[in-house]
């Protein structure tokens, strides 16, 4: 069953176009990427999901429901982190959720059980001390366990780790690989290692498009080549290799941040290995390193967004 679905989703302010059309889904119990460049359209898609901005056409569906503009029952189904979360910094972690709680209606004894469930998910069940001495990390921390207050089927949340450390982003994403057991996990971000670090699912929109969308790992295999990088001891015998390999592969280049070293991609992995360690020992050239490149989502991002 998909959570969320969205449909020929369009939006422009005046004469710019920043959504065209978008359409993806994201499955129950995923951590879905919603990838883009900084301005791609993330945030304004998330916000129509919620309620908060209008359309100018298309439908998205949450939980079989479909999302009404300014009438937001849909939102029952959905925690929300943004990314920047705002908190009253003279309350404790305690102090804030259970005022949550209370202002979504939950009994205290089951407002209790679980805040302190949840303060010991994000690891701040020894954090007493008011919010405005927390750490930007602490603080999405927090965001995250209140999102998840109300036992949410799907958690939103934008832009997550753009502004931690590497420590604090790990954090986040445990987290958030954590938690897709019980809900759907839903984050945008620009940072691609994030995406392949923890989700099952992505779309990836350009220039108000979605140009791909789908399980991650079938998307690196359907979308991208293998490759071969070849490191040699002297510039003599890269030239010479390549020379010899000149019609090998469909996509042959020098490596910038080494001189020394090439790169071969082709969609025959087997037989480009195969032939290049030919050439190799037929003119009688020791490589320093021959190594196998897996494709990555790195390769695709800037392939999509370069044309």
């Amino acid at each position: 069953m998909n959570i969320l679905e969205v449909n020929e989703v369009s939006k422009a302010f005046g004469k710019q176009v920043i959504l065209d059309g978008v359409n993806f889904h994201v499955p129950e119990h995923s951590v879905f990427g919603f990838l883009g460049q900084n301005g791609a359209g993330k945030t304004t898609t998330m916000k129509i999901i919620l309620g908060l901005l209008q359309a100018d056409q298309g439908v998205v569906m949450v939980n079989g429901e479909r999302v009404t503009y300014g009438q937001t029952k849909t939102n029952r189904y959905i925690g929300y982190l943004p990314d920047v979360p705002e908190f009253y910094g003279y309350m404790k972690p305690l102090e804030y959720l259970a005022l949550c709680g209370e202002i979504t209606g939950m009994k205290k004894n089951e407002c209790k059980l679980r805040t302190e469930e949840l303060l010991d998910l994000v690891g701040l069940e020894k954090a007493n001390k008011k919010i405005a001495g927390f750490s930007r990390g602490m603080k999405q921390r927090l965001g995250i366990a209140q999102a998840l207050l109300s036992e949410p089927k799907l958690l939103v949340c934008d832009e997550p780790t753009s502004a931690l450390d590497p420590i604090g982003r790990k954090e986040i994403l445990d987290i958030l690989y954590k938690v897709k057991d019980k809900t759907t996990v839903m984050f945008s971000t620009h940072i691609l290692s994030d995406v392949e670090r923890i989700c099952d699912n992505i779309a990836l929109i350009h220039q108000g498009k979605i140009q791909m969308q789908g399980d991650l790992v079938t998307i690196k295999t359907n979308h991208a080549k293998e490759g071969i990088e070849i490191e040699f001891s002297k510039i003599e015998d890269l030239k010479r290799f390549q020379k010899e390999a000149k019609d090998l592969a469909n996509v042959f280049k020098g490596k910038e941040d080494s001189p020394l070293a090439i790169e071969l991609k082709a969609s025959n992995m087997n037989e480009l290995s195969k032939v290049s360690l030919q050439i190799l020992a037929q003119n009688d050239i020791v490589p320093v390193k021959f190594m196998c490149v897996k494709p990555t989502l790195e390769d695709l991002f800037m392939e999509i967004v370069k044309e």
